[in-house]
């Protein structure tokens, strides 16, 4: 046997528009700023913020910045009916922003939801900056995707290329374009053991594949 043959659909579904994908560091003119474009237009935002410990903090925050907003928080520790609700309270409106952790990763389609802000973006991989990034743009809108972070020279090398790679890839249906360069990045696993990281950052992921075919040929 050989390496299977993939396809890929690259085609967005009629009338879908990219995702905006915005790099930027904490500041909360910026955060403001995005949440009051997307509530003129009569939409909600999503906040993600992956830290329990200062998620009502960050939801004061932003409730004085944005005293006209209706701000609503959900985390893990949350029982899941408490959950369900406040779901359902964002999905009918009730809510302009919902601030949360990364229970907001798949669930519910909410088609008014149109801007995220990711905080500490840095601290994600590519598989979860994409499944949050999908939180939006479900609708015909323009959706915008914030990735904040912290100053960017205080990032190491491999959050750098992370969300370099993100921000360059925001087409839609770029998901295996971006496994491809999670790849790159944090090295393949081994095939026959349990080592989930590799060389290809040394040789490079054409290379590996070209080696991989030519041992599973040989």
């Amino acid at each position: 046997s050989g390496l299977r043959d993939i396809s890929i659909i690259a085609t967005p579904p009629a009338g879908r528009q990219n995702i905006q994908t915005i790099l930027a560091e904490w500041d909360i003119d910026t955060i403001r700023d995005a949440c009051e474009r997307e509530h003129r237009r009569g939409g909600q935002t999503y906040i993600l913020h992956n830290d329990i410990d200062s998620i009502e903090r960050i939801a004061r925050l932003l409730q004085d910045a944005l005293p006209e907003q209706r701000i609503a928080i959900g985390h893990g520790q949350m029982r899941e009916r408490e959950l369900e609700h406040l779901m359902q309270n964002f999905q009918n409106r009730h809510y302009d922003i919902l601030i949360a952790t990364t229970i907001i990763e798949s669930g519910i389609d909410i088609p008014n939801a149109n801007t995220i802000i990711i905080n500490r973006a840095d601290k994600l991989g590519l598989s979860q900056l994409h499944q949050l990034r999908g939180r939006v743009g479900r609708s015909h809108h323009q959706a915008y995707a914030y990735l904040i972070t912290p100053n960017w020279n205080t990032l190491g090398k491999d959050a750098q290329r992370r969300l370099e790679a993100f921000t360059t890839l925001d087409s839609l249906g770029a998901g295996f374009l971006l496994a491809s360069q999670d790849l790159e990045i944090r090295g393949a696993g081994e095939i026959l053991g349990d080592e989930q990281s590799g060389q290809i950052q040394q040789i490079g992921i054409s290379y590996y594949l070209d080696l991989l075919e030519r041992s599973i040929a040989a």
